[in-house]
């Protein structure tokens, strides 16, 4: 057994009852803690006895460790013991969410991820991206084209209603083969389903009831597409997945649809929340906002630094499968070890100058995860980051650019709202003035 650790002059951490103005910026408060241990215990939760206990990680390697250690897993059930109840993913009444969410990559672990993700890969391959950038300029383009009409008609724009937002679920759907006319109507299904993410759910009583009517309607939907698939397929990823099952790949229906479901509510508000941020992040800082806008694409290099200094994911969960020690403290099994990314990617002991955005950084940082459940669709984000924001701030310079310390530039941030949500992390509302 290791050495208990000195008693902290710091409250326990926690990922609730942040106020408003931390939400936006919670990065002196990862600093104050990393750099009184990288791993601290929670305090016990009003609840049953027998809750597993909480730890949140904060420091780089130790979350490292976390992400790519054979210890540590996405099952609850797995790692329980006789003296711990593990939480459920979704309530049992909850029944078509419940199965969706199960098949979810991301909740799974070898055997059954490897061979999903084997498959996966080959099928969500580099060069289905590849295929798709002409068609990620085109959207990008004709949003952008709405945008500055809205702002030159009306004087002012909400930034993630007007681009962050859509953006991304529309290049989603065109990866998909979803038709044109489906798109909002896809979105709103998305948005539902998210509210059942442990971070929201708490927030709205329906939630899950929400959500799993989304997941009906989801189901029914991609069940439908993957059928005119088999019969008609197209240069799309849902006739590339039907197709891997017709050559015998190991995918049935049901992944089939969790999949295309999953791509779309993880992928969606991930770039939202990067995009949204990098406007004002760049903002702040005009000689990199000047650096990125002579070019037509943003560097590869520039969007990985964007991501590692504000992540759009801040956390990820993860269970102790067996007894261990980590940053000095024993974690018992069936503990629920709360990864903090936007901590770990700000740790001077892995990153020089940790706080300083330096668009030419070097080195993988933790935004994008680690390990086997290193997210599957990086290459797509950071390809529409890339031809994304490069657009938007082409588009925001021709209205007046944002207004700098010394007063230049047309547009201006009149207000920026960020939800209590310290998981999927980004403004919900950012809406720029003219004039």
């Amino acid at each position: 057994m290791t050495q208990a650790p000195a008693r902290s002059a710091l409250p326990p951490f926690s990922l609730t009852g942040w106020p408003t103005e931390r939400l936006a910026d919670p990065y002196p408060v990862y600093r104050r803690y990393r750099e009184e241990a990288p791993v601290h215990r929670a305090a016990p939760a009003p609840g049953p006895p027998d809750a597993p206990a909480t730890f949140y990680v904060l420091g780089h390697d130790e979350v490292a460790a976390v992400l790519s250690g054979t210890a540590y897993g996405r099952s609850a059930r797995r790692a329980a013991t006789a003296t711990t109840r593990p939480p459920e993913l979704v309530p049992e009444d909850r029944p078509t969410l419940r199965a969706m969410v199960q098949n979810w990559l991301v909740f799974l672990d070898p055997p059954r991820h490897t061979e999903l993700r084997s498959v996966l890969n080959r099928e969500f391959s580099p060069g289905v991206v590849t295929r798709l950038r002409g068609r990620i300029r085109t959207i990008a383009a004709d949003l952008l084209a709405d945008l500055g009409r809205e702002a030159r008609r009306d004087g002012s724009t909400d930034l993630v209603r007007a681009f962050a937002a859509p953006f991304p679920i529309l290049v989603i759907s065109e990866l998909l083969g979803v038709p044109p006319e489906d798109w909002p109507w896809l979105r709103d299904q998305a948005v539902a389903v998210q509210q059942a993410s442990s971070s929201r759910v708490g927030q709205c009583p329906a939630a899950h009831q929400i959500a799993d009517r989304a997941a009906r309607q989801l189901t029914d939907y991609f069940l439908d597409l993957a059928a005119r698939r088999r019969a008609a397929p197209g240069p799309d990823l849902v006739s590339l997945l039907v197709s891997a099952q017709t050559r015998g790949a190991p995918l049935n229906d049901t992944e089939t649809v969790a999949t295309c479901v999953h791509l779309m509510t993880a992928g969606h508000e991930t770039t939202t929340n990067t995009l949204a941020k990098a406007v004002l992040t760049l903002g702040a800082r005009p000689a990199a906002w000047a650096a990125l806008r002579e070019r037509p694409l943003v560097p590869l290099p520039a969007v990985d630094e964007l991501i590692r200094f504000d992540p759009p994911v801040q956390t990820v969960t993860r269970w102790a499968y067996q007894e261990a020690t980590l940053g000095g403290l024993d974690v018992p099994r069936g503990s629920r070890l709360v990864a903090v990314l936007g901590a770990a990617n700000r740790d001077p002991a892995r990153f020089p100058e940790p706080d300083a955005l330096l668009l030419d950084r070097r080195g993988r940082n933790l935004g994008f995860g680690l390990g086997i459940h290193y997210c599957l669709g990086a290459n797509l984000a950071r390809t529409e980051i890339e031809i994304g924001l490069g657009l938007l701030l082409s588009a925001l310079d021709d209205l007046g650019g944002l207004r700098g310390p010394d007063g230049s530039g047309a547009l201006t941030v009149t207000d920026v709202a960020y939800p209590d949500d310290l998981v999927f992390h980004g403004p919900s509302r950012l809406r720029l003035r003219l004039g």
